[in-house]
């Protein structure tokens, strides 16, 4: 297991990647600000109308472009 330190410092370079720097840190400010529910966005907005195939083959694909 990675520690929290590291997890941070990751998920942020791939929040920068995705977002941008700006929107990055706008994204962590409103999870900080509204008392997010990451549980319950996510069951309900994320992966709403997918299979659990389909979330593997995406992660899958994601993993192997990041390793790359």
């Amino acid at each position: 297991m990675k520690t929290e330190e590291v997890l941070r410092v990751e998920a942020m370079d791939i929040l920068v990647k995705k977002l941008g720097l700006v929107d990055a840190e706008r994204f962590i400010d409103i999870i900080k600000k509204d008392n997010f529910n990451y549980t319950n966005w996510r069951k309900k907005y994320l992966w709403k109308d997918k299979t659990l195939n389909q979330i593997y083959e995406e992660a899958e694909e994601t993993y192997n472009e990041m390793k790359d």
